[in-house]
């Protein structure tokens, strides 16, 4: 009744519904939050809310270039989720200030940008999953071909034995 691959075709599309969605909303708010941002600069003049007002949008584009990057290739980018991490703890620290947060806090806060910044180092190292290779079928398709190969091995070499075998039950 109910064909798998329509099914999960409807749910992808409408997935990708829900993605366009979120990029034009997004859009939407990083317009406004520009806006903001150059009225932030009319006299007086804060520059902690200027520079979080900054930070804040280049989260907000990186967000978006997230989604961009999982309507074009159907996956999270690590990369860039981590960037994101990355800069929002940054933003956070900015404008708290560094001297008026909590010492426990700031060494969290370091802890938390050095695992992202091993995540990001350690990704350039991990196979690509998602550009049409799957690992776990790779892996069964190279054990396939090693056993295949060693039970050739096997024949080849054990081929003079053969001959002799059928003479033993005779």
């Amino acid at each position: 009744m109910l064909n798998r691959s329509r099914v999960v075709s409807c749910l992808e599309t409408i997935q990708d519904l829900i993605v366009v969605s979120l990029c034009i909303g997004l859009f939407g708010f990083m317009v406004i939050q520009l806006r903001a941002m150059f009225l932030s600069l009319l006299p007086p003049l804060n520059f902690k809310v200027f520079t979080s007002d900054i930070l804040f949008l280049l989260i907000l584009v990186e967000l978006f270039r997230l989604l961009i990057i999982y309507l074009q290739e159907q996956r999270v980018s690590i990369g860039v989720a981590v960037e994101v991490s990355i800069v929002s703890v940054l933003r956070e620290v900015i404008v708290r200030g560094v001297l008026e947060t909590h010492w426990s806090q700031i060494l969290a806060a370091c802890v938390f940008l050095l695992v992202m910044g091993v995540l990001l180092v350690v990704r350039v190292w991990l196979p690509p999953t998602f550009s049409g290779i799957d690992p776990e079928k790779l892996l069964s398709q190279r054990s396939q071909l090693v056993s295949t190969d060693k039970s050739f091995q096997f024949h080849q070499n054990n081929s003079h034995l053969e001959p002799e075998r059928i003479a033993s039950k005779s």
